[in-house]
């Protein structure tokens, strides 16, 4: 057997690096740490293991878990990837002292972590916990009774249950088998409202007496306003490449995180994007820019260091890219340019949306291997999906590395010395934020922590629900997952060089653009849609 399941491994990642080749609730933070939902036996009273100040008797909210989790001492192994290794660091302990169960952490490198994975599965050994799977692979082995069907379980995981079968009982139709087995614990509430947009120089809008643009058409006009004032640049740039037309196209309603197909709310029918005629009207709009001078003709090519240097100077004013660029830009220029302030800006496109990040995401593959440990395994998880587990992984223990202070926010005495407290401390010196263990993360984690200039993006978009909706995330078989990846390879190649021509081009027009409809229906695109279509049906009828 234990041959067999390696052979079936083996395929399952041949399988699925063939289709990896094509390329997606409110938080769990509770401020109140009384005793809610909590059971706690005589047993769990505080060990030496702690570091620190003893602890209280109750460890908060459980969500209706009973610690410890088991009646007698019980070690687990946990394959997971980060940079440090948890054994023996504060959550470890805590795990141990509150759970009664000792895990043996096996952390490898971010970059090696895949390769390990793979020897592991195939090597038929499997850890109690792993990650890193794909939802078809983890179908594939859970098929033969290598890893837990999670829903199997319910009746010992209130915090699964309550999550992901009485809030959002989707979960399972879209991350479950034929069968409606569930192997892959999902994460919850992970990302932040808004974390990439577009951005402007504010010190150059005020210089030139201008207000940020409103719509697309404003956006042109603060375009043409910097050039004006500023011959030699370029206004807007970008380091993206191609994917700036997937980046904007959720202001135009036609993207989401299976791009190029998108599903369409108002017909209720997937569609690809590039076809679209609002895929034209963006490409029309770029062109326009890129025929204007208002766009860096590099734009295409640039690289992180030269379009560094555009932004960082009076070459580039507006751009598109994550959040936290907003403060780094300004703390690299500062020293030469004090008024350096770059600020999140307004969308544009018809709808004036931005991304709408998932709140649940089951793609990470969490699992428990179908051993003897598999419930106290599977209760681990559950903990540390409860509101008391959430803080332990992404804030702490109150009392023992950080206390509360008045504004409600964590403070860590240890680190009083340290700059700044970010995940990557506490990753290192807690064995907290390792991958593959926070499940429910706490929103009063140091993660969520805004700068002044990040917390105003925050604001920006919430007060106006500047958000394209959320697609279905559909469940597709083995055979289709092979197909779409063949598929949306071609289309996707195809889709960037006409994308690049039509824009660069000035003789491409509207005869060019009908026979690149004609030529991505050749490549297989009516195929390709109606196989997300057949997905939405089967979902749709599903119970």
């Amino acid at each position: 057997m234990k041959r067999r399941l390696s052979a079936i491994l083996a395929c399952v990642f041949l399988i699925s690096a063939l289709a990896a080749c094509a390329g997606n609730n409110n938080g769990a933070g509770n401020k109140n740490n009384g005793t809610a939902n909590v059971t706690q036996s005589p047993s769990a009273a505080p060990s030496d293991s702690g570091a620190g100040t003893e602890q209280p008797n109750t460890y908060g909210d459980t969500g209706g878990l009973t610690l410890p989790l088991v009646d007698k001492p019980t070690t687990i192994t946990w394959m997971l990837s980060g940079e440090s290794d948890p054994n023996g660091k504060l959550v470890a302990q805590e795990i141990e002292k509150r759970t009664g169960i000792k895990v043996n952490f096996q952390a490898f490198s971010n970059s090696t972590y895949q390769d390990k994975l793979r020897v592991t599965v195939a090597s038929g050994k499997l850890p109690d916990i792993f990650h890193g799977l794909k939802p078809a692979e983890l179908k594939q082995i859970g098929g033969q009774k290598a890893v837990v069907a999670i829903n199997d379980y319910l009746d010992i995981l209130p915090n699964f249950n309550r999550m992901y079968v009485e809030e959002n009982p989707w979960v399972i139709k879209s991350y479950g088998d034929e069968n409606g087995k569930m192997y892959a614990w999902p994460i919850y509430n992970m990302n932040r409202d808004v974390n990439h947009g577009l951005m402007a120089r504010m010190d150059i809008l005020k210089e030139l007496g201008l207000e940020m643009w409103k719509d697309t058409d404003g956006f042109y006009e603060v375009l043409k306003a910097m050039k004006a004032a500023y011959p030699d640049s370029y206004p807007f740039a970008s380091k993206t490449k191609e994917l700036i037309f997937k980046d904007l196209a959720y202001g135009w309603g036609i993207a989401g995180d299976s791009y190029p197909a998108y599903y369409d709310e108002a017909s209720k029918v997937w569609k690809f994007a590039s076809i679209q005629p609002e895929h034209k009207e963006l490409l029309d709009f770029i062109k326009k820019l890129y025929n204007e001078g208002l766009i860096d003709p590099e734009f295409l090519t640039d690289t992180p260091d030269s379009w560094t240097a555009k932004m960082t100077t009076d070459k580039s004013f507006v751009t598109w890219d994550w959040i936290g660029r907003l403060d780094l830009f300004y703390n690299q220029i500062k020293d030469v340019n004090p008024d350096f302030d770059l600020r999140y800006a307004n969308p544009i496109g018809p709808t004036g949306n931005i991304r709408t990040l998932p709140k649940i995401d089951a793609s990470w593959g969490i699992t428990v291997a179908n051993n003897a440990n598999k419930e106290a395994a599977l209760k681990l998880l559950d903990y540390l999906s409860s509101p008391s587990g959430a803080e332990l992984v992404t804030i702490g223990a109150e009392g023992v590395n950080f206390t509360w202070d008045e504004s409600g926010k964590a403070t860590y005495p240890e680190l009083s010395d340290l700059p700044t407290v970010d995940i990557n401390v506490l990753n290192d010196r807690y064995g907290m934020w390792m991958e593959g263990m926070y499940l429910a993360p706490d929103r009063r984690s140091v993660y969520y922590n805004f700068t002044e200039k990040e917390q105003e993006a925050q604001d920006m978009m919430l007060s106006d629900n500047k958000f394209e909706p959320l697609d279905p995330v559909l469940n597709f078989t083995d055979q289709e997952n092979a197909r779409l990846a063949e598929i949306q390879t071609s289309l996707e190649k195809a889709a960037a060089e006409f994308n690049s021509k039509y824009v660069l081009n000035k003789a491409y027009g509207n005869s060019e653009w009908e026979a690149w409809v004609q030529n991505a229906a050749k490549i297989g695109v009516t195929e390709y849609i109606g196989i997300y279509n057949a997905a939405q049906e089967r979902f749709d009828s599903s119970k």
